[in-house]
């Protein structure tokens, strides 16, 4: 070759890496050896050799951890790296106020209270590209300050975490708001003691007339020294719920009633409602704009993607800014994100597992929306990350299909998943006179070489074959005249009599097959192939179809993606006598 080879291989190596890394893991030879060609045109009259060498390669790389294979990319290649983060930052617009890089630092701050959704996936990957993009930081907030309307899933934590983790975004910093109960009392005490917050013993109607009328609340005017006191009095316990709040002063002409003195500290009853991981250390508790606004402060925030129904938000924080000098941080508002066809609303996602406990299964059932339900559902990573970087940092709706999904998931996936056949709803074909092979063997991809062959045995007795095919392709055959078993042979249907139907071998042309126009069919051989059972979501219901597949399919393991032979791409849940399988999308 025109190339050293030690220099071929390196460079293959990092083309390799790089196509890994941005396909979830999985590297594809077409893509590493386009682009080997295309850079050195000179290696096209060794095509073959050079194919060889790229799928070598590419499996040594895809046998490699996905950390692995990003270190590997950011030590050893990193212009090819600086290459990928260059086509992100093309692909979203500046950040506000952020000119110098290594200055940026997002966060995303969930509720632990269930698990993350597509919609919440949104501010966690744009906070993480931006973050990258701009050489800065991003911060993992679990804002779990509410143990009694908002009570955290201990598994949520976790969860929330493994998600994160699948979408490829890595955080730098990682904090738990119920860990830093004492730095917001300290917070609470300085704003007190700026004049910008009082301790309200009204009853909340109480408050509310006055609120209404625009007159202040008696306790307003409180020195800062009994504020101080009663405010003590709430951290140890002194008050029950409904008793004491501490509020934040704001202008009490506000147009929105909600703003005005908005509440920065409740008192919940936590020996009722303890919290999974303080307890009942703590009665008093900042509310989410409170411990929020200090966090993004403390914590040296610079960006915040959050959706746009945390506008009213950014205007009661302020006042705390204000009270406290401080600056607030750029703020840039997301639009919501909808998916049709998916529940994606954490509340809904609750009740119907309260009122359907037997229906579904919990958070990550796949007719849901959560993350670990797409996953379930065989949706790749890298197709959620592409999604929210199309939609973007627009603060307008956006509404996804599910039609979109398949087909930018089919994308990714079609390149790199097995083909099977699989047939549901059989009947028998009885093939007399047959001449065929007695065994097949038959890629499993069209184009992708490096996913291997499998091997299929027909059995053949006193020159008769026994298939199963499914009836509605026996019933085109029909019409159509014959029948071409896919990879194997033609047959023309003699008679068909209940769930048995009888032809005849007719050859093994190909090229007759479609000269007569026959349907080429999938099938599996009678007696040698697995039960099979998909799962196939609709809604809220989930439908379920039987049939049966090749025996390879008992091959792989669950969480495989297959795509079954003119049905459609199934992800495997149950591999052992009986399969089971949920089907994806076609």
């Amino acid at each position: 070759m025109a190339m050293g080879e030690e220099r071929l291989i390196r460079e293959i190596k990092g083309y390799a890496l790089k196509n890994a890394v941005d396909h979830g893991g999985k590297a594809v030879p077409g893509p590493v050896i386009s682009k080997l060609l295309g850079s050195h045109p000179e290696l096209r009259s060794k095509a073959k050799e050079v194919a060889l060498l790229v799928r070598k390669i590419v499996d040594e790389v895809n046998s490699l951890p996905r950390d692995e294979q990003e270190k590997l990319l950011e030590e050893e290649f990193p212009h090819l790296l600086q290459q990928k983060r260059k086509e992100e930052r093309k692909g979203l617009p500046p950040l506000p106020n952020a000119e110098k890089l290594g200055e940026v630092k997002t966060r995303f701050a969930p509720n632990p209270d269930f698990f993350i959704h597509l919609g919440n996936a949104r501010p966690a990957i744009l906070s993480y590209e931006y973050a990258k993009m701009y050489e800065g930081t991003m911060v993992l907030r679990f804002e779990d300050t509410d143990p009694k309307t908002k009570p955290p899933l201990p598994e949520a934590y976790r969860k929330i975490k493994e998600d994160l983790k699948w979408l490829g975004v890595k955080w730098d910093e990682e904090y738990i708001q119920s860990l830093r109960m004492n730095i917001y009392y300290d917070v609470a005490k300085k704003v007190i003691e700026a004049g910008g917050a009082y301790v309200d013993l009204c009853s909340q109607t109480e408050f509310r007339k006055y609120k209404l009328s625009g007159k202040p609340c008696p306790h307003r005017e409180q020195g800062i020294d009994e504020n101080l006191e009663l405010f003590d009095k709430m951290i140890s316990g002194h008050f029950g719920e409904g008793e004491a709040v501490l509020r934040i002063k704001t202008d009490l002409t506000l147009s929105d009633p909600s703003v005005i003195d908005w509440v920065a500290f409740r008192i919940i009853d936590t020996d009722k409602h303890p919290h999974p991981i303080v307890g009942s250390k703590y009665v008093a508790w900042p509310t989410y704009n409170f411990a929020a606004g200090v966090d993004d402060h403390l914590m040296g925030i610079t960006h915040i993607l959050r959706g746009k129904e945390h506008s009213i938000n950014t205007v009661k924080q302020s006042y705390l800014y204000s009270h406290l000098g401080w600056s607030y941080p750029e703020v840039i508002n997301l639009g919501r994100l909808h998916l049709e066809g998916l529940v994606l609303s954490k509340s809904l996602i609750k009740k119907l597992l309260k009122e359907n406990p037997n229906k579904f299964e919990g958070p990550e059932d796949v007719r849901f929306g959560t993350i670990a339900s797409l996953r379930n559902r065989g949706i790749e990573a890298e197709m959620i990350r592409q999604l929210i970087l199309e939609v973007g940092v627009k603060p307008s709706d956006a509404k996804i299909s599910w039609d979109n999904i398949a087909a930018a998931n089919r994308k990714l996936i079609d390149p790199k998943t097995p083909r099977l056949m699989a047939v549901m709803r059989p009947v028998t074909l009885t093939v007399k006179g047959y001449e065929g092979p007695k065994s097949v063997v038959i890629p499993k991809h069209p184009t992708n070489s490096a996913l291997g062959s499998r091997s299929i045995d027909i059995h053949v007795v006193d020159g008769e074959a026994r298939f199963l095919v499914e009836m509605r392709d026996v019933e085109m055959g029909i019409k159509r005249g014959g029948l071409r078993l896919m990879e194997l042979c033609n047959v023309e249907v003699e008679r068909v009599s209940g769930g048995l139907v009888e032809a005849r071998y007719v050859g093994n042309d190909l090229q007759l097959a479609r000269d007569k126009g026959y349907p080429i069919v999938q099938w599996v051989p009678e007696g040698g192939g697995v039960r099979l059972r998909v799962s196939v979501p609709e809604g809220l219901e989930l439908r379920v179809e039987e049939g049966y597949g090749e025996k390879h399919l008992r091959e792989l393991q669950p969480g495989s993606k297959v795509q079954l032979v003119r049905y459609g791409f199934v992800v495997l849940r149950e591999v052992g006598s009986v399969v089971e399988a949920t089907f994806m999308h076609r």
